[in-house]
């Protein structure tokens, strides 16, 4: 059966049979090895599938030219984080492949399983990387693999990412980072190799969000994906890109408090100690740090009005006169209406009435077990009328406590604006005459 002047003698024995394997099924180049079991177990299977071990070297297809199609998803786990000087982008990701192993099949009741854990070193596996890899893979390595009956093999492990991404600060703070993962065969040519997406991109991005279990100084917006073909000296190469989108969860006045905190220190440094005056640069800066630590305190101040009213105590008499009625009134944010409530009542009241009075012939025992009947629906009545004003006065007392903190920020926001144009005209003064 070997070609002419061809001979096997010398060759290691892996390496014959695996020759003589693939001699075998170039006849039926067209059809898989169907695995014949000798009994519904997985000792049986194991050795049942020995023979394919041999042909782990090569691309488990019968025809040369038949594309190996990849599937492939993930789902990132976490943003470790961003290194802004290396521009490096650290996830940790779980990938999953799946391909097809034409060299393979068996019946799944005479084997006793329809799928079977082996080493992954048995088995042939796709050359996948990803382009923007900058070092070595840290994560757990996983030894196995899934083969199923019906050829398809399945790869999944974690993958920790240290990626180059080109940062664009340009609109930092408010900067929003769009990195790239190139999933590509290292040296297969598209004709061999095709690359699918397995999941949709909004699948991945929702999957990613429900799974991730810190939030840490990154947040992910979404994952987006398109296919290329890179072209390589005249071979197409098959490539699956991401897009990862992600924003800095920081918070902007902090880094500015920091940052003039920063600066004060090293102007301190770089200016003269002895002098009868303090420098107005000096002047300026501190006036800058105190206007951020106080806008930054108002803010905590009115959001936690604004978002925790409905767990607080009715305003107290004197709020609502001072700043309801007084300062409303300056900020011209006047103190809404009271709405009545009564017609509310009026429904009971007037059931009420009409169970009261009765039927005027009715007379005896039947009356008195009539007035009991009454009396109790009248009870219930009015404790559905006692449990309806109470959160009457909680929704109202909560509506008060908005209108507060509405009129706080808008009257600290105008005295900001007073005292930063006050503060800025009196350094200019103060500027031009010295």
């Amino acid at each position: 059966m070997t070609p002419k002047g061809a001979t096997l003698k010398g060759l290691p024995p892996s390496v014959m049979a695996t020759v003589v394997m693939f001699l075998i099924l170039i006849p039926a180049a067209d059809s898989a090895i169907q695995i014949n079991c000798s009994e519904p177990s997985q000792p049986a299977l194991l050795e049942a599938l020995a023979p394919i071990f041999n042909l782990s070297a090569i691309r488990p297809v019968m025809n040369l030219t038949t594309c190996t199609n990849v599937n492939i998803y993930f789902i990132m786990y976490e943003i470790i984080g961003v290194d802004e000087k290396g521009q490096l982008l650290l996830t940790y990701l779980w990938q999953d492949f799946w391909w097809m192993n034409e060299f393979v099949r068996w019946d799944p009741k005479q084997c006793g399983s329809d799928k079977i854990s082996l080493p992954r070193k048995m088995f042939w596996v796709p050359d996948i990387v990803i382009n923007e890899f900058m070092n070595e893979n840290t994560a757990p390595f996983v030894p196995y693999v899934y083969l199923h009956s019906d050829g398809r093999v399945h790869d999944a492990s974690p993958i920790r990412v240290v990626s180059s991404c080109n940062l664009d600060i340009y609109t930092f703070p408010f900067d929003i980072q769009d990195c790239t993962m190139t999933f590509n065969s290292y040296i297969h040519l598209a004709k061999d190799i095709m690359i699918v997406l397995d999941r949709d991109a909004e699948n991945i991005t929702k999957l990613s969000k429900s799974w991730m279990t810190t939030t840490g100084e990154w947040e992910l917006l979404d994952i987006t994906s398109h296919h290329s073909d890179r072209n390589i000296e005249g071979n197409y190469i098959d490539e699956l890109v991401f897009h990862v989108r992600s924003v800095d969860r920081s918070s902007f006045k902090m880094t500015l408090i920091l940052g003039y905190t920063v600066f004060l220190l090293i102007m301190n440094n770089l200016l003269p100690i002895t002098g009868n005056t303090i420098p107005l640069i000096n002047v300026f800066f501190s006036l800058c740090l105190a206007l951020m630590v106080t806008s930054l305190l108002e803010t905590v101040l009115i959001t936690n009005l604004l978002c925790g009213s409905a767990n607080f105590s009715p305003v107290p008499r004197w709020v609502r006169v001072f700043v309801l009625e007084i300062l409303g009134h300056l900020v011209c944010l006047p103190q809404k209406t009271k709405e009545k409530s009564t017609f509310c009542m009026k429904p009971y009241a007037e059931a009420t009435q009409q169970k009261a009075d009765g039927p005027p012939e009715e007379k005896g025992p039947a009356l008195e077990d009539k007035a009991l009947q009454e009396l109790r629906s009248l009870g219930r009545d009015l404790q559905a009328i006692r449990l309806q004003v109470q959160q009457q006065e909680g929704s109202q007392s909560s509506q008060e406590w908005i209108q507060v903190g509405s009129i706080i920020d808008r009257l600290l926001f105008g005295l900001y604006i007073l005292f930063i144009s006050v503060s800025f005209v009196t350094m200019i003064i103060i500027w031009v005459k010295s």
